[in-house]
């Protein structure tokens, strides 16, 4: 699916995910140690990033001796299939270059090796490199406002949880406040996706005040591309290919789905970890990421960027691209997370050595790519990989060893970056930033709610009054962090910064990453409260079950009288409502592993889980019920804690129901 997380392939995760909700349900005590993705074998980079060092002569030869001595052994090791790649430089294609294969073969096909101006890739989120650019043009013409209110422009009504305006330069920056969505992004070859349909259908909805917290999002990035649309009067996926790829000279790329005759043949085909090639993805809302294009039309799109004429005319006058590459937020709205990296109108800052570098990553189900350009050394590089490789990690490892190791080759810093807290002052910062986080990216309107339960992150302040955040951000392994500025902390041994938002002497958001932002675990959602409480109400409820047959049947063998018929009802009522709970806790991580392996659920399904919940919350009553009739009734201190038990548990899986929005009306997702 079109999505930028350069931590990590978005569908590995999305099953790691999945997976490790159902081992949430079905054994909760091993819920602690989710979320962390397995480590793979690093992939070399330069030994001291960030250090003082000598650059390597930026030509042709020397690139490309250093892409075949990196390349080839890493998709090797970690079994990607193909790579392509693409360095510009001072207005021109320095290289271009193709490694492994774009298709593997089968049967009696035999491989094809990647020919970088030849194979298309899908590169998946660096698309919306190009939706920024088609609405800056209109912002160019005046027929775009960047600060109106995005409603002006459309033909459907966006749901809001706030008063203020939703613009382009929050779609643009993702800080709209959208939730995630999940459903549509990515069909196979032979759908045909509609912009409109995909917007207005159940729109997710809006979790946080615009403006303020980055979130990184496909449906904003989409949205904006659909006033693209209506403000032109072309469909979108024919404007760009008429005002941005051709006047990029990028005649071998497209946004249109499924591929144009002349270019399907053309298509690199994307490999899944066993090294399977697989059909085309439908890229649900194009603008956000359904370009394919060959490396060398990536490298015109770079240079395009930077301001060369490379195709049939500039893509942006000058003033229009310099506000495209500054930072487009401040502390106005984003307070004190303006102090670290900022989106600029579509562009990450990747700023690495003391240079300023702006990217964008992207990843498909089975394309992971990468575009960085240096607005100051008028250089850029792109990187795409038709496979995520073996490991979880393995496309992003190789895709930074390939951007970072550009930039430490080519572009080494000049000198040491100097450090200036205090300790008290860092200590009582570090004291105040203490605690469990989740990320911005999320949703929090209906059953997928459940994914926030995994992937969190700890922060705890070591001896030094350093950081330690387990996992790191955008990292399968924990990292420390120094404080370099008042709420700005720089990586131990590394380069990342990341800002913090304080509010009564809290953290209250970590910006690490342009467009992601880290929250605080709501208390009621902490793990330390909501894995023992489903743990044992799940382990409750199931030994309940399995003691139905098994009582029955020591009954049996024992010839003991059946229960006594007074309080019948209540007990039959509450073996239903421990049934519902249980397959309704079933069900859930059923759908979440479809779901998050990008197929549908029905709603059908879905509101049959629902009612199961409900029966199971409603069984409280009964279950109530049946401990106070056993309690007057004297049964025995057993039946009783047994009956209390099973209350608690009811009452445990219905609050976990309620918490975790299994039961909210909507089931969009």
């Amino acid at each position: 699916m079109p999505v930028q997380d350069p931590a990590r392939s978005r569908a590995s995760r999305l099953r790691r995910l999945g997976a490790t909700l159902v081992a949430v349900v079905a054994v909760a005590a091993t819920a602690a140690g989710c979320g962390t993705a397995p480590t793979v074998a690093p992939v070399p980079t330069p030994p001291a990033p960030g250090a003082p060092g000598d650059p390597a002569a930026l030509n042709a030869t020397d690139v490309d001796a250093w892409l075949d001595g990196l390349l080839p052994a890493a998709l090797q090791r970690t079994g990607i299939p193909g790579a392509t790649v693409a360095v510009v430089r001072d207005g021109e294609i320095l290289t271009a270059r193709g490694y492994g294969h774009a298709d593997t073969g089968s049967g009696t096909s035999q491989p094809v090796p990647v020919d970088p101006d030849r194979h298309l890739f899908r590169v998946g989120s660096v698309a919306k490199l190009v939706t920024a650019v088609a609405v800056l043009q209109h912002v160019q013409s005046g027929d775009l406002d960047l600060d109106a209110d995005v409603e002006e422009y459309l033909d459907f009504t966006l749901p809001r949880r706030y008063d203020e305006a939703i613009t382009l330069r929050h779609l643009l920056t993702h800080t709209a406040g959208f939730e995630e969505r999940v459903a549509g992004l990515i069909g196979r070859d032979g759908s045909s996706p509609d912009l409109r349909t995909a917007l207005a259908t159940d729109p997710p909805e809006q979790l946080y005040r615009p403006g303020t917290t980055p979130a990184y999002s496909n449906y904003g990035n989409a949205l904006a591309g659909y006033v693209v649309e209506r403000v032109s009067g072309t469909p979108f996926d024919e404007y760009v290919g008429r005002h941005v790829l051709a006047r990029s000279g990028m005649a071998s790329s497209t946004f249109a789905q499924p591929l144009p005759q002349a270019l399907a043949d053309r298509m690199a085909r994307g490999h899944d970890a066993a090294g399977v090639a697989r059909p085309f993805e439908i890229v649900g809302t194009v603008p956000a990421g359904a370009l394919s294009a060959p490396a060398t039309d990536m490298a015109r799109f770079m240079l395009a960027l930077a301001g060369e004429t490379v195709g049939e005319g500039p893509l942006l006058d000058p003033p229009t691209r310099e506000l495209m590459q500054r930072p487009a937020l401040d502390a106005t709205s984003l307070g004190t997370l303006a102090d670290g990296p900022r989106m600029t109108l579509g562009l990450f800052d990747e700023s690495r050595n003391g240079r300023r570098i702006l990217g964008h990553g992207g990843d498909t189900l089975y394309f992971h790519s990468h575009l960085q350009i240096y607005p100051q050394e008028r250089a850029g590089i792109f990187v795409s990989l038709n496979g995520g490789g073996r490991g979880g990690f393995d496309s992003h490892e190789l895709r930074q060893a390939v951007v970072n190791g550009f930039a430490d080759r080519y572009f080494p810093a000049t000198s040491d970056q100097p450090t200036g807290v205090d300790a008290e002052t860092t200590a009582a910062h570090a004291a105040a930033a203490a605690g469990t986080y989740t990320e911005s990216r999320g949703i929090g309107s209906n059953f997928l709610t459940l994914i926030g339960l995994v992937g969190r992150t700890t922060v705890s302040v070591t001896d030094d009054n350093r950081l330690l955040f387990e996992p790191g951000p955008l990292s399968a392994t924990p990292a420390r962090y120094e404080e370099v500025a008042p709420w700005v902390w720089r990586e131990v041994g590394g380069q990342r910064t990341l800002a913090m938002r304080v509010t009564d002497d809290r953290v209250t958001a970590i910006s690490y990453d342009s467009a992601f932002t880290l929250l605080p675990v709501e208390p009621a959602r902490a793990t330390a409260v909501v894995v023992p409480v489903l743990g044992v109400s799940v382990l409750v409820l199931a030994l309940t079950v399995l003691s139905w047959p098994f009582g029955a049947l020591v009954r049996r063998v024992l010839g003991r009288p059946r229960r006594d018929p007074a309080g019948r009802t209540a007990r039959v009522l509450s073996r239903v409502a421990v049934a519902g709970a249980l397959l309704a806790l079933t069900g859930w991580a059923v759908s979440v592993v479809t779901v998050m392996g990008l197929q549908d659920v029905s709603a059908a399904s879905l509101r049959t889980i629902q009612a199961l919940q409900v029966i199971g919350l409603l069984g409280v009553l009964p279950a109530g019920v049946r401990l106070v009739d056993d309690v007057r009734r004297r049964v025995g201190r057993h039946r009783v804690a047994a009956s209390a038990l099973i209350l608690l548990a009811l009452a445990g899986t219905g609050w976990f129901a309620v918490e975790f929005m299994l039961l909210a009306p909507s089931i969009s997702y």
